[in-house]
């Protein structure tokens, strides 16, 4: 593949580059989006297929993993959570997928296809770490992998696996949920999956020799909505990011409590982030720093989405919302509907988990972390092909 091309790809996954805008509290397409098939637009979800995905038409899916399955020497990990692709320079792609697993028994497993899509190997990029749930992709191409326990920390890891993973105590000591980096103000945003968590900001006081953000050395800091729910927000320094004396979200007075923080996402100067305890997404725009509620599930008497949980995006700048139970569904936020990409039959006590698109936008992934019978050890991973 093309040196430019594989920029092209990659700008497109990031940064989704002049494809989309957001004014107020709405989703607005461009005229740029002319050309992208707007997820508003799908058909209904037509009859469970047989891997038991129902899928409007023209999309199709197929099982990429087990839990406990080989796949070439790798066993594909238990309790499947958050994940990202990454392109490859082959032309093919990565996806990493964490393991939600306890007591120091998780970590996050990847598989890797070729330019076709065909899977050609699997392998682990992190080990003995402990519940591992979301995280988030960087621009420069590593995965940040959240550890959801009142110690947890974010582990930096290199997809290919070449590279060890590395703990980045700066980004703080909490029940960390997901991450997402400002691709223009080299920030990056945390969320915390407590029913009193905190929004984070985290700001490096040094860069890489490449302009990266250094993750060792910075300032953590925690959101403050000066009105109360939505609006002008500031930003307040947390004096002991590793938590030693007093959890982060209790340090500050003046900081703001979300219900349940879940997935986060960045587009276009634009952090959008979900809170499951009232089922809100959320909308922080970080030029003039203020937040707003793109979604509200208690606005609907009978809402298509509950249970938010992980969000991703596609290319014109639609949101894809995973359910944690709910009614098992991967959900489109766009700019005038709420409408449902796929569901899951017959997995009633699972959740769906680290949907991510493929670098040029043609495939998704996902998982459904305990499968048809509730266990951890019964998570399977899919891929859907279709027109994201």
């Amino acid at each position: 593949m093309a040196i430019l091309d594989i920029q092209r790809r990659r700008l497109l996954h990031y940064g989704f580059v002049g494809l989309g805008a957001f004014f107020g509290s709405t989703l607005l397409p461009t005229s740029a989006m002319s050309t992208v098939l707007s997820l508003g637009t799908l058909g209904k979800l037509l009859s469970a297929d047989k891997n038991g995905i129902r899928l409007p038409a023209g999309f199709t899916s197929r099982v990429i993993a087990h839990s406990g399955q080989m796949l070439f020497g790798y066993k594909w990990h238990a309790a499947p959570d958050g994940g990202a692709t990454f392109a490859t320079t082959d032309g093919g792609w990565i996806y990493v997928s964490n393991s939600e697993l306890k007591n120091k028994t998780g970590g996050v497993g990847a598989v890797r296809f070729n330019a076709q899509g065909q899977l050609i190997d699997a392998y682990s990029i992190l080990n003995h770490t402990d519940r591992n749930c979301a995280g988030g992709p960087t621009p420069w191409e590593t995965w940040l992998s959240c550890e959801e326990t009142d110690t947890g920390q974010v582990w930096e890891c290199d997809p290919t696996g070449n590279k060890a993973a590395c703990v980045r105590p700066a980004l703080g000591t909490f029940r960390h949920e997901a991450v997402a980096v400002d691709h223009q103000n080299k920030q990056l945003y945390l969320t915390e999956d407590e029913p009193d968590g905190c929004l984070y900001r985290y700001t490096a006081s040094t860069f890489t020799a490449a302009g990266h953000p250094s993750l060792n050395d910075g300032i953590l800091e925690v959101a403050d909505v000066v009105n109360g729910t939505t609006g002008l927000v500031r930003w307040l320094r947390v004096p002991d990011p590793q938590a030693t004396t007093k959890a982060t979200r209790r340090q500050v007075t003046g900081a703001t409590h979300f219900d349940g923080g879940e997935g986060i996402w960045y587009h276009q100067g634009v952090i959008y982030f979900s809170t499951k305890g009232d089922n809100r997404v959320w909308a922080y725009h970080t030029r003039d720093h203020n937040l707003s509620i793109l979604y509200n599930a208690a606005a609907y008497q009978q809402p298509v989405l509950t249970g938010v949980d992980n969000i991703t995006g596609n290319a014109a700048g639609e949101l894809l919302v995973a359910e944690d139970k709910g009614n098992m569904q991967i959900v489109a936020v766009t700019a005038d509907k709420v409408v449902p990409v796929l569901q899951v039959v017959g997995h009633n006590g699972s959740e769906i988990t680290g949907p991510a698109l493929s670098p040029d936008g043609s495939r998704l992934y996902f998982s459904s972390q305990r499968g048809k019978t509730g266990l951890v050890e019964d998570g399977v991973t899919f891929e859907i092909t279709g027109p994201f």
